[in-house]
């Protein structure tokens, strides 16, 4: 295992977005994570006993479009995390099992075809079609294949995943016809892994969604950021930390 402490003296992201001068390129670090995890949001309501465990797709390093950002903020991290929430909130919802699968498959592949860690317009459409052409690739890896509808469905929310509703275009209105559960859940699961950014306003806002986020998911969602990346800053492999913060949803572990 190799650590990932920054260099003495580096900026963090915390110190940089307060100064806006973030960079193309942003990894987590030590002071960052130190200031997130000191703003945990309140357990309202504790998790309820998941019937199974959901499904969480890591995605593999090949399926980046730029090898600097599978360490990145929007990188193998963060989009494994939003499909593991993606598969929680599929049992909140009662998603049949072929729509789970797609909605997870979705919800790792979602930021895998971005160029950069700032705004990157078309990257849920450059992410879309990369799909389209792989997703046996991505499906094999969950042990279920899909039917073409459901792939067509997957592909429709991963494109839409980066457009708000209000922004949608006819076309894309018609997308979200045919697949609403899809696209609203990925806007969901999404939504709710935005605790890792580094300023409280970038924060995880229920009001652009079309979905009721129950609360019990909130700081889970919290936790399992800082599990990961506080477990990567330490030496873990993406995949080890992932591992070691799923293990909040099944203590017993």
């Amino acid at each position: 295992m190799t650590s990932r402490t920054p260099k003495p003296g580096a900026a963090s992201l915390r110190e940089l977005a307060e100064s806006r001068s973030l960079p193309a390129h942003q990894v987590m670090d030590q002071d960052t994570l130190a200031w997130i995890a000191r703003n945990r949001p309140e357990a309202s309501a504790a998790a309820p006993t998941l019937p199974h465990p959901p499904l969480m797709l890591v995605p593999d390093v090949t399926w980046f479009a730029q090898p600097r950002l599978v360490d990145s903020i929007h990188g193998i991290r963060h989009n494994a995390r939003v499909s593991l929430l993606a598969g929680l909130l599929a049992q909140e919802y009662e998603l049949d099992r072929d729509h789970t699968v797609a909605l997870s498959a979705a919800a790792a592949v979602h930021d895998c075809r971005r160029r950069d860690d700032r705004d990157d317009p078309g990257h849920g459409r450059r992410a879309a079609l990369w799909f389209t052409r792989n997703q046996r690739a991505v499906t094999t890896m969950l042990g279920r294949d899909l039917p073409p509808d459901l792939v067509a469905q997957a592909a429709s929310a991963i494109g839409l995943h980066d457009v708000p509703y209000a922004g949608f275009a006819p076309q894309q209105k018609r997308a979200y016809q045919r697949a609403p559960h899809l696209i609203d859940l990925l806007k969901a699961a999404d939504c709710l892994d935005r605790y890792r950014l580094p300023l409280t306003r970038w924060w995880p806002d229920p009001s652009h969604l079309r979905v009721v986020i129950p609360t019990w998911l909130h700081p889970v969602a919290f936790d399992l950021v800082i599990r990961s990346e506080q477990a990567r800053l330490d030496g873990a492999t993406n995949h080890g930390a992932l591992i070691h913060a799923s293990q909040i949803l099944n203590p017993s572990q």
